[in-house]
């Protein structure tokens, strides 16, 4: 039987790390350009750049939350072996499924973060225009998206684990060869 607790904890953790995620992508860090008191020069000011805390907020909750699974079902490869049939092949392409998923949503949120976190500190002192470099429109909406489905597949991957292994019931009976003699 699945833990409920541990169920209902990654849940939570998933679903924090799923709203900071969407926070970050409406939060994004963007500039504007503006001229110096003797318009000689123009520079780049960036407004708030707490996208990248929640961007890195969202990554450490995520992270939390696989690192919990992953403990709880010993990382698939440790423990006592599972029952062969459906529970065990669901479990085994969710196993996967589930890292896919947690790798990409890790890869957009933590790229997110640094990019995020970039600001430019270029003058332009000719009459060029000056262009001011911020996160690209979708990359946290993409991790929290990713996010999203890694919280869905590790539930899955867990009841179904769970079930495999608690169907598994080892041979208890003789396997030793008798040494009697036949009557």
């Amino acid at each position: 039987m699945a833990s409920k607790l541990l169920l209902v904890t990654v849940f939570i953790f998933d679903l924090i790390a799923f709203g900071l995620a969407v926070a970050a992508e409406q939060r994004r860090s963007t500039a504007t350009i503006h001229a110096d008191s003797e318009n000689y020069y123009n520079y780049c000011i960036y407004d708030s750049d707490i996208a990248s805390g929640y961007g890195v907020g969202a990554f450490l909750f995520l992270l939390a939350s696989q690192v919990l699974i992953m403990f709880a079902s010993k990382c698939f490869c440790c423990g006592k072996p599972l029952s062969p049939g459906g529970s065990r092949a669901c479990a085994v392409i969710l196993f996967i499924t589930c890292w896919v998923f947690f790798f990409i949503a890790e890869i957009c949120l933590f790229a997110g973060s640094i990019r995020n976190a970039y600001h430019t500190r270029y003058r332009n002192l000719f009459t060029e225009s000056l262009d001011c470099p911020s996160l690209r429109k979708g990359v946290f909406a993409a991790g929290a998206s990713f996010t999203l489905f890694t919280a869905i597949v590790s539930e899955f991957y867990y009841v179904c684990y769970s079930k495999a292994r608690d169907n598994f019931h080892s041979y208890s009976g003789d396997v030793g060869a008798g040494m009697g003699t036949y009557k």
